[in-house]
């Protein structure tokens, strides 16, 4: 019993030996010649756009808050009691230029011209007078006198008193016609009324405000620009020169409804801004408060997004935002339905694009899928077959 156990300790390792070199034996005789092929099924299926050059229209995007083109202080020039309001002093009314907005009590100042023109015909009899009595003393020196007369015999400062105080006193009259006419209040322009500080019956004094008011024949609105976006607009060198400023679309929600206003850029403000460094353009937009069809009033105070018109590029491409990735490159499709990694020079990145400057050539296969594992060389299914020439 005991050499039949010993003999199976013996035995045991050469027969796991032999079963090892058996199984290595039919594993290596019994292996395929040759690997399967992946399935084509395997392959990434990906999206793909064919590219050609095109001719693209930069514009800038900006944003800004409406306001008047004027926006003024009414302010009484004379003092006195508000006798008279135009009705459309209030708070958001409209109104003319030339209407009579304010008219202060005049009394006073008719009193004041009735007293200058007594004073300037006291002033013209006295003067009257002194003409008179120099041309008396004129003939007397001549008929009595001898050698030269002197001023004061001919009574010439007397004449020239006469004639300054009648000249003070016809300056009084149109001193006193001016205040007059400063007892009304008349709108400079047509526009609104802000807001109202003064009401009828109301004491004022000269130099206090009676109301606020703005023109609303034109809004302009200022559009900061980076640096950089300059070299897409194309401007005027100066405020003065007569090339044509770039039109700018205004777009604001309004009602629940997104609203667009066409308006044109007007001028560049002296300075770069100080905290932000950007220059300021301003817009205006002509009768910003018509209201017509699809076209609501543009309100002073609305912030706006703005796109101004920019200049344009040729020879350039358009590609998805989802097309590039994070190294500056695109995937591109040969010949062959394999991946080339391609480094592209990116002249402006859009919100639903991508313009490109270098690096693709017109007929190329952009891949515009997402893919989770490309790798350069690997060959890939094209789904949109009808994006491509030869499918």
């Amino acid at each position: 019993m005991n050499e039949q156990k010993y003999l199976m300790k013996a035995l045991l390792p050469i027969v796991v030996l032999l079963g090892a070199v058996g199984a290595a034996w039919a594993m290596i005789e019994l292996r395929p010649g040759m690997l399967p092929q992946a399935d084509k099924s395997t392959r990434p299926m990906v999206e793909i756009v064919r590219v050609k050059p095109q001719t693209v229209r930069l514009n800038v995007m900006s944003q800004g808050v409406v306001t008047p083109r004027e926006e003024i202080d009414l302010i009484a020039e004379v003092s006195g009691k508000i006798v008279e309001l135009h009705p459309a002093l209030v708070s958001g009314g409209y109104f003319e230029a030339g209407d009579l907005l304010v008219m202060i009590d005049p009394r006073d100042y008719d009193f004041a011209i009735v007293a200058a023109q007594a004073n300037i015909a006291e002033a013209k009899r006295v003067l009257i007078n002194e003409k008179a009595l120099a041309e008396q003393a004129q003939s007397e020196w001549l008929a009595l006198g001898q050698g030269e007369a002197s001023d004061l015999a001919l009574r010439k400062p007397q004449l020239a008193e006469a004639e300054a105080k009648l000249s003070a006193a016809e300056a009084d009259l149109a001193k006193a016609k001016l205040n007059r006419g400063r007892c009304e209040l008349r709108a400079p322009f047509s526009g609104r009324v802000l807001s109202k500080q003064a009401g009828r019956g109301q004491y004022l004094s000269a130099g206090s405000a009676v109301a606020r008011i703005y023109a609303n024949d034109v809004a302009e609105i200022r559009l900061p620009i980076g640096i950089d976006q300059l070299a897409l607009l194309d401007l005027p060198r100066n405020n003065r020169s007569k090339h044509r400023w770039p039109n700018v679309t205004l777009r604001a929600e309004v009602g629940g409804r997104l609203q667009h206003w066409q308006g044109r850029i007007v001028r560049s403000e002296a300075a770069l801004d100080g905290s932000s460094g950007q220059l300021f353009l301003v817009a205006q937009v002509d009768r910003p408060e018509w209201e017509g069809p699809g076209r609501a009033p543009l309100l002073s105070g609305l912030f706006v997004q703005a796109e101004i018109e920019g200049v344009t590029r040729e020879k350039v491409f358009t590609l998805p935002p989802a097309a590039l990735n994070s190294l500056q490159q695109v995937k591109v499709v040969n010949g062959e339905r394999r991946l080339e990694f391609r480094k592209i020079e990116v002249l402006r990145h859009e919100t639903d694009r991508v313009i490109v400057r270098a690096g693709l050539h017109a007929g190329e296969s952009v891949v515009i899928s997402e893919m989770p594992m490309p790798v350069a060389g690997m060959q890939v299914v094209i789904t949109n077959t009808q994006a491509v020439e030869n499918p």
